[in-house]
């Protein structure tokens, strides 16, 4: 009697699942190139996060990045590898990063038709500690023939073609909706490839889980003190929501798609822009909750609805469950009469 454990001989990698969804719709496998791409770069970020210490990545690497967040070494390695993945991938003529102030034009003899918004490294406050941070995606597609300009990338959330993250955690999931539900894939180090775990990933109606920075409660809107005040204290006897938040985007929102719920970065009055930037967090991450059922606003409008004036926008935003959205917005209108 044999102990081995038995081996999937038909396991759904994220390429098989991608090129079956592009064979339905007549795709010709650029979008493929991308993701693969992508892939490639976010597994040598996975192995990189899992020996940081090893190889002496901790730490700042001297300096801070566009939107005044210290650069630490993994940040400058992730950015790198996302950037020469994608450059050399025949698929990305435009490419906007956290780490960069301006876009990156692709070059000519490399360029392809996708314009690619990316955080290489979400959290990387939260890297000497362990805490698990990640990398987020948009993908749209460039909107004419001519050179890419600025105006290629400045493109509302409802024109996303994909958007996705990677979340390097116990284990490194990549989340990603093309458009049509979320799928969850885990990489498997063993072969080296992200498998399919999770199809057509449903958020809950509604949550007990409320995630949002506290320490700032003193400057928050009427409105949000008064939505967290109604999680604490329920006036209808029902249990409290449970508080949880890492201070990392992608955990804390993998977090809240997973268990249902409400993610915050409410705008206050030091920061009345809120501080998530709309291109490579927010419209990927409110892509992703929507494709999921659930849904995003920044207290006024629908985040994928904002247009983009500038590279690094910044937006308040509050997803999730979109009961507990509702309610939010709810107290929202209450307030402005």
């Amino acid at each position: 009697m044999s102990d081995q454990v038995p081996f999937d001989t038909d396991v759904v990698t994220l390429t098989r699942f991608v090129l079956q969804e592009g064979r339905k719709v007549g795709g010709t496998g650029e979008f493929t190139q991308l993701l693969n791409a992508l892939c490639s770069a976010i597994k040598a970020i996975s192995c990189a996060v899992r020996k940081a210490g090893i190889a002496n990545m901790y730490g700042i690497a001297g300096g801070t990045n566009v939107t005044g967040d210290q650069v630490k070494k993994l940040d400058v390695l992730s950015n790198d590898l996302v950037i020469n993945m994608l450059r050399s991938s025949f698929t990305a003529c435009l490419l906007v990063s956290e780490e960069n102030e301006g876009i990156l034009v692709v070059e000519a003899e490399k360029r392809g038709k996708y314009v690619v918004c990316f955080d290489p490294l979400d959290g990387s406050s939260n890297i000497d500690c362990l805490a698990s941070i990640g990398t987020i995606f948009a993908i749209y597609r460039k909107p004419d023939e001519g050179e890419p300009t600025i105006r290629d990338a400045l493109q509302p959330g409802r024109k996303l073609v994909a958007a996705g993250y990677a979340l390097y955690g116990s284990a490194t999931m990549l989340v990603l909706s093309t458009g049509n539900g979320v799928d969850c894939f885990m990489l498997d180090p063993a072969i080296g490839e992200f498998i399919l775990v999770d199809h057509n990933v449903r958020i809950k109606k509604r949550g007990k889980i409320y995630s949002v920075n506290e320490g700032y409660a003193k400057y928050f809107e009427p409105a949000m003190t008064e939505y967290l005040q109604k999680m604490k204290f329920p006036k209808d006897g029902s249990s409290p929501y449970g508080s949880r938040y890492v201070g990392s985007m992608v955990a804390d929102v993998h977090r809240t798609l997973v268990y249902g719920g409400v993610f915050m970065y409410p705008a206050n009055s030091k920061s009345p822009n809120g501080k998530l930037r709309l291109l490579y967090e927010c419209n990927p991450m409110a892509f992703i909750m929507e494709q999921a059922g659930g849904k995003a606003t920044n207290g006024h409008r629908p985040i994928l609805d904002i247009q983009p004036t500038t590279l690094h926008e910044r937006a308040p935003i509050v997803l999730g469950s979109p009961d507990d959205v509702d309610d939010y917005l709810a107290l929202v209108s209450k307030h402005k009469v």
